[in-house]
């Protein structure tokens, strides 16, 4: 039977993000301004009766702020009572006057701060939890929480089992479409629950050793296509994402329901489970509006979201936990290897366009059917990444896991006059015509053969002067293995007798962002059996090596600490390497070999961590 898990998250953020400047009027900042208070903690009461009278529980993540609000605190006492609502502590909402005074800054992102400060906010907080509760959280969160800070309060406060902590692809993308000034990127991670290792945050643990102790959840439930192609904040599962998205007309909004049924849709993927949650703050419901919405719309909007999901609880299809509740959950339903698959269509903009997801302990990879199968985005979580954050690191603001393919970051099929972009596809040639993959725009099923999910697509037609070539491509993922098998197969040729040539490439770099990194550092290598290892040290020099009947051909990142290499089974094969230049500073693998009708060429990408 298949289940859906819904978890909605509230928090009673007494001086929400933004709200202080619309709420003051113009008047000068006062985060203690009583009419914010008061306001705050009427729309999270407000938030609160939407998913009650659904019969739907939530979580209360208590802010830093609430904890000094005594009415705030009855309220979520109260509710645990009444109706079975989980009291956790968020570390969002650090923001108030006591927390000003004593750490005399107006940074409020816990992930961002000095390991140091992390560890004396997170004393503060937790103990003053205690102090009003009389007993510590079973769950925590915020829009990220860095691998140290996590380790840290396992250790510190063993009770946390569950954590909001990553918000899926809130970058660069993000980043700009909020005035290059929301210095937040968190790019690369799960965008579904897993169980994070102690080593980064964004990759799953592959067994107990890794295992940080807590089971971790997004920050909302975004559309898998609409937010990576753009903003994300414009795209999830919470209503007022929606109205700021402007996916709306009159009042209704049907892509809300398209997208939660769309995550309902993913429990045929992942073993009869599915999951989705709304985590709100009262700052999306001012009285003065937000996005062009007014007050009453955001309300209805809210009002309608729940109860789409206390239909669907009242039909048998969701089943509402809290967080900690959901922790237990998580842990006897997925094992650690087991990868979080979704197979996405775009149900906004009316392309068609399909995408398929896959996560596990050594990935993170994203294939596009509209690019006949290509791979176009690749994080290569088989490194395990040691990557502190906040200030006094290498990184203060970028917690996101290094891409070696990302489309948007770098270009994806050729765009531009010169210069390459990344991407694993590949190309047919035939008689001086080369025909690339990526302009082939088809479908895909999925499938599960015992350790393996399966993506068959549909054959494409490739034609060529004088030659039609039906082609079919099928990718296997393999639990537990940080390797992709890619199959084409020749399905027919209108000459059967004709020979076409195939070219399986990869075009990699590595980084977080749009800008390039320092290529310097990598080596390009080849081998085969009998014969010395080939090295290129890279050096911007566009050289180029074959090698036939080559075993293997990869690459070596030492700033990432991974090692990526393409092996091949297939006729007359010549594996491949190509160093890239100062305009495109990529790298390129490969192998080349021939087909006829009813032949198949088959590549295998392999992840490993370098040392």
């Amino acid at each position: 039977m298949e289940q859906f898990i819904l978890n909605i998250i509230h928090r009673p953020e007494m001086v929400p993000e933004y709200a202080e400047k619309v709420t003051g009027h113009g008047q000068a900042e006062d985060i203690g301004r009583k009419a914010l208070l008061t306001e705050s903690l009427d729309i999270f009461k407000v938030q609160q009766e939407c998913a009650h009278k659904n019969g739907l529980k939530t979580t209360i993540e208590m802010t830093y702020a609430s904890l000094f609000n005594d009415e705030a605190v009855e309220l979520a006492k109260e509710h645990h009572e009444q109706y079975g609502d989980e009291i956790g502590l968020t570390l969002l909402g650090l923001p108030c006057k006591e927390f000003r005074e004593k750490y005399k800054t107006k940074d409020f992102c816990i992930w961002m701060f000095s390991m140091e400060d992390k560890k004396a906010i997170v004393q503060d907080v937790f103990e003053k939890f205690h102090e009003r509760f009389g007993f510590y959280p079973e769950s925590t969160g915020s829009y990220y929480m860095d691998a140290e800070l996590t380790n840290y309060i396992k250790e510190q406060y063993p009770s946390v089992k569950c954590a909001v902590a990553t918000c899926w692809e809130e970058g660069p993308k993000a980043y700009h479409t909020c005035n290059n000034s929301w210095y937040t990127f968190m790019d690369g991670g799960p965008w579904a629950p897993w169980i994070p290792s102690k080593q980064n945050t964004h990759v799953p643990a592959a067994s107990e050793e890794e295992d940080s102790g807590i089971v971790a959840i997004p920050h909302l439930s975004r559309d898998l296509i609409a937010c990576y192609d753009g903003n994300g904040s414009n795209f999830g599962t919470h209503p007022q994402n929606v109205l700021r998205g402007m996916i709306y007309e009159n009042g209704e909004y049907p892509y809300l329901y398209n997208l939660i049924d769309q995550f309902r849709y993913q429990a045929k993927f992942n073993n009869g489970y599915a999951y989705n949650m709304m985590f709100v703050g009262p700052g999306w419901m001012n009285k003065m509006g937000r996005w062009e919405a007014p007050y009453e719309l955001l309300k209805k909007s809210y009002e309608d979201g729940c109860a789409y999901y206390g239909k669907l609880k009242k039909e048998g299809k969701l089943l509402d936990m809290t967080m900690s509740g959901f922790a237990d959950y998580y842990r006897q339903k997925k094992s650690y290897t087991e990868p979080e698959c979704a197979l996405w269509r775009d149900i906004l903009y009316g392309s068609k366009k399909q995408v398929f997801w896959y996560c596990d302990p050594w990935m993170r990879a994203c294939v596009n059917m509209d690019q006949g199968g290509a791979v176009v985005d690749l994080r290569p979580y088989a490194a395990k990444l040691n990557w502190p954050v906040g200030i006094g690191t290498p990184h203060v603001q970028d917690a996101s896991y290094p891409f070696l393919i990302q489309e948007k970051y770098r270009s994806g099929y050729f765009t531009h006059y010169a210069g390459e972009g990344t991407i694993r596809s590949a190309k047919l040639l035939y008689q001086g015509e080369e025909a690339d993959l990526c302009l082939c725009r088809t479908k895909a099923h999925v499938s599960q053969e015992g350790k393996d999910r399966i993506l068959t697509l549909d054959p494409v037609e490739i034609e060529f002067e004088g030659l039609t070539v039906k082609l079919q491509t099928v990718l296997a993922f393999t639990e537990g293995t940080g390797a992709i098998r890619i199959e084409r197969r020749v399905l027919q040729m209108s000459d059967p007798d004709a020979e076409v040539e195939i070219d399986e490439y990869l075009v990699a770099c590595y980084g977080t962002t749009e800008y390039p990194e320092d290529m310097s550092s990598l080596t390009l290598w080849a081998e085969k059996a009998g014969m010395e290892r080939k090295a290129l040290p890279y050096e911007y020099k566009c050289r180029e090596y074959t090698l036939a009947e080559a075993d293997r051909v990869g690459c070596t990142l030492s700033p990432i600490h991974t090692k990526v290499s393409l092996t091949c089974e297939g006729r007359d094969r010549e594996g491949y390497m190509k160093e890239g230049y100062a305009f495109s500073p990529m790298f390129t693998l490969g192998y080349k070999g021939r087909l006829k009708e009813k032949e198949r060429f088959v590549t295998w990408l392999s992840l490993e961590k370098a040392d």
